[in-house]
């Protein structure tokens, strides 16, 4: 399969989870938007965002599902806010949410490897948060997007499950600490049809969708082959995924998610 063949099997498999999501979710999120200045990012990604300087920036968010993360950034003072998404529905959730709340935020549908080039050099910050680098089969190619959307001194956070997790089978809750399943090293993508619902947690025959393992070293490898800058990195023994909640609780802790923080120079030809 092609790269456009994978990503187009998950645009099918998302479009169909959005109502699912939408059963456990969506009223709330949208009653609490449409409370002034509501956000629901945790204090670590509040206090990054305060520590970068968001208040006054143009923010772009890939991979942004429904939305909730980038309006609660925009609450957070951001300018300019775009956020893209291969899910067409997952998108109208987006623009339900930031009607409900009168909040000016775009939203674009469609493919990250497709960006617009009209989107060059237009943002201060890439924000990207937890389940949206696995979908992505070419994780070099990802990068190069994000660095040319990134204006001179901009800067990429990312706050994302810890690749570690992929050794795990995220369905057996049985076990502590956790038997490993899979190689950490794994180059071949899942292929499953279990469904999307980690907020419920309930599986249902979903189409096929396609995710990829990259390695920590593979991700950072990424990020500096485009010249930007690392700034920060922390791991973290909490669980961001809804999936690992149960080794979150364990008493020996293990790194379960991480927040990066990169920047491009201003002597990176744009």
């Amino acid at each position: 399969m092609q790269l456009h063949d994978y990503t187009a099997a998950n645009r099918r498999a998302w479009n169909q989870a959005a109502p699912v999501h939408a059963q456990h979710n969506f009223d709330s999120l949208r009653a609490n938007f449409a409370r002034p200045g509501y956000a629901c990012l945790d204090a670590i990604a509040t206090d990054i965002l305060r520590g970068i300087g968001v208040a006054g920036k143009s923010v772009a968010q890939l991979c942004c599902n429904n939305g909730r993360e980038l309006l609660s950034i925009k609450n957070l003072g951001a300018a300019r806010c775009v956020g893209f998404d291969i899910a067409d529905d997952f998108i109208a959730q987006a623009r339900a949410l930031a009607s409900a709340g009168k909040i000016e935020c775009e939203f674009v549908a469609g493919d990250v490897y497709d960006i617009p080039r009209a989107y060059a050099a237009q943002f201060d910050l890439v924000f990207i948060s937890i389940g949206a680098l696995g979908w992505l089969p070419n994780i070099e190619k990802f990068f190069e997007i994000v660095a040319s959307l990134l204006r001179a001194d901009g800067t990429l956070f990312i706050y994302e499950q810890h690749p570690i997790t992929v050794m795990f089978d995220e369905a057996d809750k049985s076990d502590l600490p956790p038997r490993l399943h899979y190689s950490y090293f794994l180059d071949a993508p899942f292929a499953d049809d279990g469904g999307l619902d980690y907020y419920g947690g309930t599986r249902y025959e979903s189409l096929i969708k396609y995710w990829f393992h990259h390695k920590l070293s593979d991700i950072v490898q990424a990020i500096l082959d485009q010249g930007l800058t690392l700034k920060a990195f922390r791991e973290y023994p909490h669980d961001i995924s809804n999936l690992f909640a149960h080794v979150e609780k364990m008493e020996i802790k293990l790194p379960l998610c991480y927040t990066l923080i990169a920047q491009k120079e201003s002597t990176v030809t744009e």
